[in-house]
């Protein structure tokens, strides 16, 4: 665990973080397994089942591939399922009907422009680091008003590996010129926080996932500090600042 530091830069996770996981990608889904099975009940049946997606509500099991997989990740079992070669072709089409889809159905999380603002107020640098694409992540960041907040976006394909590794954290430090021990990132999985330990980076769980507050025993030992939402950054970095952070995560 961190001892107390202030904060240079905040890197957000996306699904689940600054968008509703289920209420964005939920209903994209839908329409992605339906386009690509091609009027194929049974193809699409197996899509269903291997994604772990729930048809009637429209939403994921919290063991879905998709939850925190890149579409390289999830792809040969779609590919399997489609009777088409595995590989950057079919995920290319994957990404972009999931990014065209997910833009009809976008829901953020906790007013994510209000937010992102007041951290840019504060003198703090902010970038985004994802596991879907990084054109899926710049589509979305514009479509809710955030991309002249954002001095980094990255994706599963933007040449720093996927989370939890810690490529897109130390990319995002090197390209701001900022320590990475005074960098937090802030996400909702194990994925997330696995990813800014392994950088050094300030780990801070939110409980805006698909799990929202069962997540808590899971990620908390985990992270540095747990909040709710993104919601509650402002008045975190205010409390790092001032020194009061100490001890134990704080309970949202």
């Amino acid at each position: 665990m961190h001892s107390p530091m202030s904060l240079d830069a905040i890197l957000f996770d996306k699904d689940g973080t600054l968008i509703d996981f289920d209420a964005t990608w939920g209903p994209a889904a839908y329409e992605v397994m339906r386009i690509l099975s091609d009027g194929d009940a049974a193809v699409f049946a197996s899509l269903v089942r291997i994604s772990e997606y729930v048809e009637p509500e429209r939403r994921f099991r919290p063991t879905s591939p998709l939850i925190a997989g890149s579409s390289a990740t999830y792809g040969p079992l779609w590919a399997e399922a489609l009777g088409r070669p595995a590989g950057p072709e079919l995920y290319r089409e994957m990404d972009e009907l999931f990014g065209a889809h997910s833009l009809k159905s976008l829901a953020p999380i906790a007013e994510p422009q209000a937010v992102l603002g007041a951290l840019r107020r504060m003198g703090l640098v902010l970038g985004i680091a994802t596991n879907d694409s990084e054109g899926a992540a710049r589509a979305q960041a514009e479509a809710l008003g955030l991309t002249d907040h954002l001095a980094y976006v990255a994706g599963y394909d933007s040449g720093h590996g996927s989370k939890p590794g810690p490529g897109m954290v130390l990319g995002f430090a090197r390209a701001c010129g900022i320590d990475p021990r005074r960098v937090a990132l802030v996400g909702d999985s194990l994925h997330d926080l696995h990813c800014a330990r392994a950088a050094g980076a300030v780990a801070v769980a939110v409980l805006s996932g698909p799990l929202r507050e069962a997540a808590r025993a899971d990620l908390e030992p985990h992270a540095d500090h747990v909040i709710a939402s993104i919601a509650a950054l402002p008045a975190l970095v205010e409390r790092l600042r001032a020194g009061a952070e100490a001890g134990p995560a704080p309970k949202a």
